[in-house]
């Protein structure tokens, strides 16, 4: 009995061996800095950094640990050096405000990076002025959440990007508000990943950058003062639902710019005062449903290579111009859309228009072809080649009608 009660003993010990511990890190703890106190953790310990300032860069996390800051404390690069890398799984970074990441030609130094790591936390954090902010390489199963990053970017090649994601699967990168850098988002070779409810805005290029990204999707976000909203080039199977794409101005600026982009679904976006709402180029199989397009300079414009794409349901309201197409034929739809400059009738009151819509205006094909001549865009003149055009069309594609355009502004119910 005694022998029975003595193993149970050491297996109780054992066990109690086993709980992982709390490492505290303040100017009054055991200990004064992070990275002794990382050197002194095990696997699965928690770290809680206490508020106050951490002069410290090229901090190695090769552990599974939880690091939480108490009162935001300060790590700063002091403009030398990346921050915190990890290399290891299961390692979560909480309420921490990192800043002073040195700006660097030959490496792309960040805040945070995480390297070849799964199953990774990245929330509620403060990074300042991190060159690049949360960089992700060969990652995969983890989340970026709630972050605040702020960077002051003069120009694309002395700034790196928010949230840079490189050879990724299965992301999450969710409320964080992201602004001051060259791409607020970047994905290139991340697939099956979610990047939902993020504000970027004030970036010098893309508020989101999709690259070889494939079965990925973005939704409720959005994408304001940016050189350009987004650009998804060179993928496929990309969601694209309820977003807003809104003060995306400028001579090559545009809500969203898809290239070279198959079986896609742009689904109840807002597309409100950008240069172009949508500019697209070598897209095929793209369904356009539901959207708002209103005070663009141009809604959409289609440039060559663009095939079985379904243009419905969608409300184009006082845009400059609601459509321009490169060429005279055109293999897509467009038909079940409302045109707030549709002029036709509806004898039988069904709600739909008795007579097809022509929404390509001939004057776009001229402002496309001499940029100079928009200052004659509310002229007499423009109101007359724009009619004889659309009674007698030469120059501009005929094929391109909506034969049922909706004669009110279609209800569109957005759940955000």
């Amino acid at each position: 009995m005694l022998l029975k009660k003595l193993f149970l003993l050491v297996i109780l010990c054992l066990l109690l061996g086993q709980v992982d511990a709390r490492l505290d890190v303040c100017a009054t703890c055991p200990y004064k800095a992070i990275k002794p106190a990382i050197a002194a953790s095990q696997a699965g310990d928690t770290l809680f950094i206490h508020s106050g300032l951490y002069q410290e860069g090229n901090i190695l996390i090769d552990k599974a640990l939880t690091v939480i800051g108490i009162g935001y404390p300060v790590i700063d690069g002091k403009n030398e050096t990346e921050v915190i890398t990890v290399t290891a799984n299961r390692v979560s970074l909480i309420g921490l405000h990192i800043k002073n990441v040195g700006t660097s030609y030959l490496e792309d130094r960040a805040g945070i990076r995480i390297k070849k790591a799964k199953h990774f936390l990245v929330k509620n954090n403060k990074l300042t002025d991190t060159f690049f902010g949360v960089y992700l390489e060969h990652a995969r199963e983890g989340k970026v959440v709630g972050n605040v990053m702020k960077a002051q970017a003069k120009n694309e090649a002395s700034s790196g990007n928010a949230v840079h994601a490189w050879y990724c699967r299965k992301l999450v990168v969710e409320n964080n508000h992201v602004s001051g850098h060259r791409d607020g988002i970047y994905f290139e070779f991340v697939d099956s990943s979610i990047v939902r409810h993020n504000v970027s805005e004030n970036q010098l290029r893309y508020g989101l950058h999709f690259m070889f990204s494939n079965n990925d999707s973005y939704e409720h976000n959005t994408f304001r003062n940016n050189g350009a909203g987004v650009a998804v080039m060179f993928s496929k199977k990309i969601n694209m639902w309820e977003n807003h794409f809104e003060h995306n101005w400028g001579g090559a600026a545009y809500g969203l710019l898809l290239k070279e982009i198959n079986d896609a679904d742009i689904v109840r976006n807002v597309f409100e005062e950008n240069t172009i709402g949508i500019y697209v180029e070598g897209s095929n199989r793209i369904h356009y449903l539901n959207n708002v397009f209103r005070h663009n300079g141009w809604a959409i414009k289609i440039a060559g290579g663009c095939m079985d794409n379904d243009v419905s349901g969608n409300n184009f309201i006082s845009n400059t111009f609601d459509l321009a197409q490169t060429g005279k034929g055109t293999y897509n739809r467009f038909d079940g859309n409302y045109w707030s400059e549709y002029t036709g009738y509806d004898l039988d009151r069904d709600g739909v228009g008795d007579v097809p819509f022509r929404p390509v205006k001939l004057f776009s094909y001229v402002v496309d072809q001499t940029p100079e001549t928009m200052v004659l865009l509310r002229s007499t003149f423009v109101d007359i080649i724009n009619f004889s055009e659309k009674i007698s069309p030469i120059l501009t594609p005929a094929q391109v009608q909506d034969h049922a355009p909706r004669m009110r502004e279609i209800d569109i119910p957005f759940t955000h």
